[in-house]
């Protein structure tokens, strides 16, 4: 399992993508739809596709890190009624995680800001991380996150610069980005103060980062 491969690899944490099916089962699973066409939403954890797993599951293989639950929940991926569903997910995670008595162990991020306005006033104590794929010079966004109780930006890489990170700290918000796969880019976001990076290749961003520095995190995307 990538979790365990990522263990071995060295990495703090692991970045996990997940998703509610109508059968109330948080699964873990990047896309809305399996390879053989068929709806996450519409199958059942007993009839997906071998290998599937949820969210319980998911944690269970990730004992001793820090874990990023993004919750996958956009306008299109299911039929019916989106905020519902940011309610029913947003719920069905938060549960989870208290049940497990996990909110010190994670941070929840989302596109979604239904999903996460949800999760913050459901929790006030589990940390959010609000995910950013385009962001422009002078957009107030940062600030906006910040106003609506999150505690992280998780920025596209191309987006991030020093003044952005500045921007970041200075509200208050750390900046975990995503997905930085070369070494030398993960030094320089390093120096500008990103607080994790989020990497298909955790051995090879440790290798260029850790020597000489401290505190700085890398994160495993499973594959």
């Amino acid at each position: 399992m990538a979790f365990r491969e990522a263990v071995e690899q060295g990495a703090d944490g692991v970045e996990l993508d997940v998703r509610l099916n109508a059968a109330g089962e948080l699964i873990v699973h990047h896309d809305a739809w399996y390879r053989d066409g068929r709806t996450l939403w519409d199958v059942p954890l007993s009839a997906a596709p071998f290998g599937t797993c949820d969210l319980t599951a998911a944690l269970d293989a990730c004992s001793g890190l820090l874990v990023n639950v993004e919750v996958k929940n956009s306008p299109g991926d299911l039929g019916g009624d989106h905020v519902r569903h940011s309610v029913d997910v947003a719920d069905a995670v938060v549960d989870l995680l208290d049940a497990r008595e996990w909110v010190d162990r994670v941070i929840v991020s989302s596109f979604d800001a239904l999903t996460l306005e949800r999760i913050v006033e459901r929790s006030a104590d589990l940390p959010t991380g609000f995910l950013i794929a385009d962001l422009r010079s002078g957009e107030s966004i940062i600030e906006e996150i910040a106003d609506r109780g999150h505690q992280a930006v998780h920025p596209w890489d191309p987006c991030v610069d020093a003044d952005l990170v500045g921007r970041c700290a200075a509200v208050g918000l750390s900046v975990n980005t995503w997905t930085v796969n070369d070494g030398a880019r993960a030094v320089e976001l390093a120096s500008f103060g990103v607080d994790a990076v989020i990497t298909d290749a955790p051995d090879r961003i440790l290798a260029a980062v850790r020597p000489g520095r401290t505190g700085h995190r890398g994160g495993s995307r499973p594959a």
